[in-house]
């Protein structure tokens, strides 16, 4: 019962905001509270909730002061030059924009933090999609599934759990799934490659010097393809399908007369922020920390007033709020599948439905449970909960715990687009994205993603 209970309250809240008949904090909310009274355990749920809220208190913390951090550096112009330097790269082309921001998401990705990397991916690239007319539901697609591929680095965290959970050494590893790893980065930019193609046949191409005017300009003028019969279609701030209606702040990153700008202090910005990034990546201090010293000495640098520090918190509070808001939402959600047993009895459904004769292919079952299991659970849960099982099951076959160790990475690429994934949030809330819109649009393309990952792993004989 708490099997069928777990993938209904899942299926539930999937359906009901993929049709917009809820909106994510209110679904993520209201849904497992209801569950859990279909469960019978309704009276517990305040202390579900409550663990639920505890654990997840320190990401929010993160996400909050991250905010913060990253909006006051894209108000004193430190991505600005990055904006327009991949703007003249791209040549005002959709296709090249696209690929752009696949690399640029995978090379941010090393810091091994999601929520970072979605951040400066879409502080700089927001501007070019904005401009250009293009989708914002691209842009966080693909940023969303090359993370995925890269958050399987040592540092990144389900490679870690992997190997905490089996006791083996996490550059065994990681090392040999480096060819499959790469396979499934080059994976990525094909199919950026293949989507930025498809935008500029929607949007065709800008004058580059018309894309870099000021967002207050006259419209700029699209050539090529596009409009009816051929004639010139005009775009001013947001003309895709996905762009936020009377939304034209979208540009303003290039807003060379911005009063907020500060480039006698750019130099320390960029400082700041590679020690902040170097400090995440050696551990010297948890990230909720780096983020609140960060946040307060950018603040307190850039704009020594406290009229002006109290504008900057303000200009963001609408990103601090709707992102924690969300994920405060998904502890209830969190709380009730843990509290309740709905995810252990999911996962021990899902094992032993594996046939005995399957055994000895205990490592390509690893891999293809990986992409639901990982979708519908925490990394936590699916690495110290399923996983172990899994490498039981294998051992008794002949299957060592190193093949499905590494087996288990294939759905990571599907797994940064999980609702229980705080830092999607922060990617589709920057992005003014709706979430079932990015769900739609990127599990499909991101579950390609981890099959080619799972499929490289067993060509090479890895998995």
């Amino acid at each position: 019962m708490l099997t069928i209970l777990g993938f209904g309250m899942i299926a539930t809240f999937l359906v009901l905001i993929m049709l917009k008949k809820m909106s994510p904090i209110a679904a993520l909310v209201l849904i497992p509270a209801l569950f859990c009274v279909f469960v019978g355990k309704g009276a517990h749920l305040g202390d579900y909730v409550i663990k639920g809220v505890g654990s997840l208190a320190p990401t929010a913390a993160m996400l909050m002061f991250a905010i913060i951090y990253f909006g006051v550096m894209i108000d004193v112009g430190l991505f600005d030059p990055v904006v327009r330097g991949i703007l003249r790269f791209c040549k005002a082309d959709p296709m090249r924009v696209v690929v752009g921001t696949a690399v640029l998401a995978a090379i941010v990705s090393l810091d091994g933090d999601g929520s970072t990397t979605f951040m400066i991916t879409v502080s700089a690239m927001y501007p070019l999609y904005k401009r250009l007319g293009m989708s914002l539901v691209v842009m966080t697609g693909v940023a969303a599934i090359a993370n995925g591929v890269m958050n399987t680095l040592p540092w990144g965290g389900p490679t870690a759990r992997a190997a905490t959970a089996l006791k083996v050494d996490a550059s065994d590893i990681f090392v040999p799934m480096i060819p499959a790893l790469a396979v499934g980065l080059v994976a990525v930019l094909v199919l950026s490659y293949v989507l930025g193609l498809r935008e500029r046949k929607r949007v065709g191409h800008l004058c580059l010097d018309k894309v870099l005017q000021p967002e207050s300009e006259p419209e700029t003028v699209l050539v090529g393809a596009g409009g009816p019969g051929g004639a010139p279609r005009t775009t001013g701030g947001g003309v895709g399908p996905d762009a936020s209606e009377g939304d034209d702040d979208g540009f303003q990153g290039l807003d060379s007369a911005r009063e907020t700008l500060r480039p006698k202090l750019y130099w320390f910005n960029a400082l700041l922020t590679v020690a902040l990034l170097t400090s995440m990546i050696m551990e010297w201090l948890p990230i909720p920390v780096l983020f609140l010293i960060g946040a307060a000495l950018a603040l307190s640098v850039n704009f020594p007033h406290i009229p002006a520090q109290k504008a900057r918190i303000a200009a963001h509070a609408d990103n601090v709020v709707n992102v924690s808001g969300m994920v405060f939402a998904a502890a209830v959600f969190t709380g009730v599948l843990n509290g309740t047993g709905m995810v252990k009895h999911m996962a021990d459904w899902l094992v032993g439905v594996v046939p005995d004769s399957m055994g000895s292919h205990m490592g390509l079952v690893t891999g293809v449970l990986s992409l639901p299991l990982t979708y519908f659970m925490s990394n936590d849960g699916f690495y110290f909960g399923v996983v172990p099982v899994l490498a039981e099951a294998g051992a008794a076959h002949g299957v060592s715990s190193l093949e499905i160790a590494r087996a288990s990475l294939a759905g990571q690429a599907l797994h940064m687009s999980s609702p229980l994934v705080p830092a999607v949030y922060v990617l589709v809330g920057m992005a003014k994205v709706e979430f079932g819109d990015h769900t739609r649009f990127t599990v499909k393309w991101a579950a390609l993603t981890c099959l080619v990952v799972l499929g490289s792993g067993i060509l090479f004989g890895i998995v």
